[in-house]
């Protein structure tokens, strides 16, 4: 890669690295521009360069998210069922390091008038954040719809769902459980939540 391509990836993914370690367990509303900009050592016109707005951030969090999943498919495959469970399983294992990402996500979601389009993660972020795979280029980043839909499809061809719901019902079932799980957790203090995740799903698939 370029030394230009190769600074401003860098820049890129210190900025979200450095969110994540100051967010915690706190909102995300509670974490400022200025705050970040001054651990990374940037001015706020650098920041919103590659962030327009502070709320990008957890955008490009949940995609290099997603692109981990990704990563993780196409390193060990899962099929049907098993796949539903993988992405709790990883979804309870990200709420536990950052609920306050999370939370805030599904807020930001929830306030805005059309879905976002993906955040863009450059080639050279792909190798940044995954430097021991050698094709990492190449791997197209599933989004958490489009995960959900192959494990669907899968389940109904291995008969593991039985139901004669479309596709699409079932995949938007499955999402609205998968995001509804983070909120009800936080709203009951569900612990641990690998175990709350995993129930739901055992309740759901039993209907399925």
């Amino acid at each position: 890669m370029s030394l230009r391509k190769e600074k401003a990836a860098r820049l890129k993914v210190h900025i979200l690295e450095q969110t994540q370690k100051m967010i915690g367990k706190k909102p995300f509303e509670d974490l400022y521009v200025d705050d970040i900009c001054e651990k990374v050592k940037i001015s706020k016109v650098t920041f919103f360069k590659y962030f327009p707005q502070k709320e990008d951030v957890l955008l490009y969090h949940f995609r290099i998210w997603c692109l981990s999943r990704s990563v993780d498919l196409q390193q060990k495959t899962k099929e049907g069922i098993t796949g539903v469970y993988y992405l709790f399983d990883k979804l309870a294992e990200e709420c536990e390091v950052h609920p306050g990402l999370m939370l805030s996500l599904i807020g930001y979601l929830a306030d805005l008038k059309r879905p976002p389009k993906p955040f863009p993660v450059k080639p050279e972020e792909k190798k940044l954040l995954f430097p021991h795979i050698d094709n990492i280029t190449s791997v197209e980043i599933l989004s958490l719809d489009q995960m959900m839909e192959k494990f669907t499809l899968e389940a109904i061809f291995k008969k593991e769902i039985t139901k004669t719901s479309s596709t699409r019902d079932i995949t938007n079932l499955l999402t609205s459980v998968f995001l509804g799980s983070i909120v009800t957790a936080h709203l009951n203090q569900q612990s641990p939540l690998k175990h709350f995740f995993r129930k739901n799903i055992d309740n759901l698939i039993k209907g399925l």
